[in-house]
């Protein structure tokens, strides 16, 4: 029997002789590669994580010890070792476990993660509630994957650093994140490597230093402060942090050793560790940043509305060249890898700092450019005090291209785009719209660009086919929705990726006898509200149908905008008030009621009708 498959909870682990750990690692490794080439994943993280997580559960003891992974792309480990083997062929399933640590799967996974810079936050808090209540157990925060380009990183390191609580942060550092690493922390964590004599004299002047003495320790204090190339982890020490390292995180014997001293220092404590993203898998290790994520094999590549985007953005920037494209290091995911390419200087990969790339765009738009700032729905969410205060408030033309929208698949609730409509719609100054297919992202797009205020563009993940976008651009003026089929009994009113979903349901009813229209709104704000109340009066029944959550969404927006004694006659199709689980699109949309034969159903059973 292979040493994997004997290990079912980590105390399994700490009975292996330790020569063992290295096939183990290997094990796990191919565990990793076989299921995440077979269901998707997040395979380079997680497989440059591996000596690092079996280190961890070697010398502490989960859960009573609380291990906390920020972001969760590199816990794969994790949940082998946690009691999940049998279950991991079913990574990102429906019905199976996620792709990401979740306190409900497992009382190993100390705090659930999908969003990045998190982990110190929470470690710090467990480790104040551990004090607070006189337990005795030990915190530690697990931070990779470009998560200290977030500035939520840095509020929890202040806070944690000053406090001289008991807790171990690990700097899982690979040199990537998503997109390759970015900013001023990332070079200072290049010097560590790149200036290896520099090192070594900083470690020949600690010894002479320390020899003096009386002054020795005064003066290391003193050299500390003015040699900041000499001493690269002194933002981190400065902070509150004893600092170790940089030390080889593929080494497991080293690792085991280091951690066990470090397991009983008092006060907050940084360990930097090194490892190779992708480490054990050829093509992951040559390619890290397309290897972040994969698909299921055999699954067919198809063009994406990310590439549509990133097609179209790049010929509007050759026609205007005010137009600046801004994404928090997302620059594959969000199709803007030509664009970088073709316009350097106009291009910012910001690192994951959400809030920063929107009042950065924000100023670009205050100085005359046009910038284009593409975020996943999940991720602008970070963003909303900034796209309130800096955008909104000043009636600044940001155009926000919101990848990603609606329900995502695989990655599951904290990665879904079902919020945004809610979130941006309430905000004065904000105009809100939603493409049904790629020629209209394309119009939505150049249309953003001439509205002269801040903007939104929605579109999904799914791919589309057959609908062709070549031609000249057509200005459509915000607000303004289309009548696709026209209808007596009911009418669809749709955004977004339902509009052909209702014009399938549309025809089906039609040919049964119901007479059905569908309205493509585009907006969800400003609504073209003349349209719709003019649509209400002629007709039986209104159903509005969005991929987003019902809460305040699109089909609220029309009930608010409808003449009071035409809103008993609306019907609302959306995503529940619940977290929607992960899985393949298709079966979420059936879970959430918003699939083609769903939609059909419920319309029957509006109109008293049975299937």
């Amino acid at each position: 029997m292979a040493i994997l498959e004997r290990i079912r909870d980590p105390q399994d682990l700490k009975h292996l002789k330790p020569e063992l750990l290295p096939e183990l690692a290997s094990e796990i490794r191919e565990k990793i590669i076989s299921t995440t080439l077979e269901t998707g994943g997040h395979l380079a993280g997680s497989l440059g994580a591996v000596e690092l997580i079996i280190a961890l559960h070697y010398v502490f003891e989960s859960p009573k010890d609380k291990i906390i992974f920020d972001v969760g792309h590199q816990a794969y480990a994790h949940k082998l070792l946690t009691g999940r083997y049998e279950q991991f062929s079913t990574l990102r399933q429906f019905g199976g476990i996620s792709g990401f640590p979740k306190i409900s799967e497992s009382p190993h996974d100390a705090f659930g993660v999908g969003h990045a810079s998190t982990a110190i936050s929470a470690a710090f808090g467990m480790a104040v509630a551990r004090d607070l209540k006189k337990e005795n157990y030990h915190v530690v925060a697990v931070v990779g994957d470009g998560s200290l380009t977030g500035g939520l990183s840095y509020e929890g390191l202040n806070n944690a650093g000053s406090s001289r609580k008991d807790i171990l942060v690990i700097l899982n550092d690979n040199g990537m994140f998503i997109s390759p690493s970015v900013g001023a922390v990332t070079r200072i964590l290049a010097r560590v490597f790149t200036f290896g004599l520099v090192k070594k004299a900083e470690e020949a002047l600690v010894k002479y230093l320390k020899r003096i003495k009386f002054l020795g320790f005064e003066l290391l204090k003193l050299a500390r402060r003015i040699k900041v190339i000499l001493f690269p982890d002194m933002l981190f020490e400065e902070m509150g942090f004893s600092c170790f390292g940089p030390v080889n995180g593929h080494n497991l014997k080293n690792l085991i050793f280091i951690l066990s001293k470090l397991k009983n220092l008092k006060g907050p404590v940084f360990l930097h560790v090194v490892t190779k993203k992708g480490k054990g898998y050829a093509p992951a290790e040559k390619h890290p940043e397309k290897y972040h994520g994969v698909s299921a094999t055999g699954k067919k590549k198809v063009k994406t509305y990310s590439d549509v985007f990133g097609e179209v953005l790049c010929d509007l920037a050759e026609k205007d060249k005010r137009i600046v494209a801004i994404t928090a290091a997302m620059t594959e995911g969000t199709g803007l890898e030509e664009f970088a390419r073709k316009f350097p200087e106009r291009f910012y990969d910001c690192g994951i700092a959400e809030e920063h790339a929107v009042t950065f765009g924000a100023a670009l738009a205050k100085e005359g450019l046009k910038p284009i700032v593409a975020i996943y729905s999940t991720f602008l969410q970070r963003s909303f005090d900034q796209i309130i205060h800096d955008v909104c408030l000043q009636n600044l033309e940001v155009v926000f291209a919101i990848d990603r929208a609606g329900l995502v698949g695989e990655d599951g609730p904290t990665h879904h785009g079902t919020f945004d409509i809610s979130y941006l719609r309430l905000v004065p100054n904000m105009i809100v719209s939603a493409c049904k297919d790629e020629y209209e992202l394309k119009n939505l797009l150049y249309s953003s660009l001439k509205y002269g205020m801040p903007s939104a563009v929605r579109y999904p993940r799914s791919p589309i086919e057959g609908v062709k976008y070549d031609g000249d651009y057509n200005f459509i003026p915000a607000g303004k929705g289309e009548i696709l089929k026209d209808g007596k009994d009911i009418f669809f009113i749709a955004i977004g990726s339902m509009v052909y979903p209702c014009l399938y349901v549309a025809q089906r009813l039609s040919s049964n006898g119901i007479s059905a229209g569908v309205f493509n709104a585009r907006f969800a704000k400003p609504l073209d509200v003349e349209k719709i109340n003019e649509i209400a009066r002629k007709t039986k029944l209104l159903i509005t149908v969005e991929e987003n959550t019902i809460c305040g969404g699109f089909g609220g927006a029309v009930l608010e905008a409808m003449n009071e004694n035409l809103r008993n006659k609306l019907r609302i199709i959306a995503i529940p008030d619940r977290f929607i689980t992960h899985g393949a699109v298709e079966i979420l949309k059936k879970d959430a009621g918003i699939d083609a034969e769903s939609i059909y159903e419920k319309t029957l059973l509006f109109l008293g009708k049975k299937s």
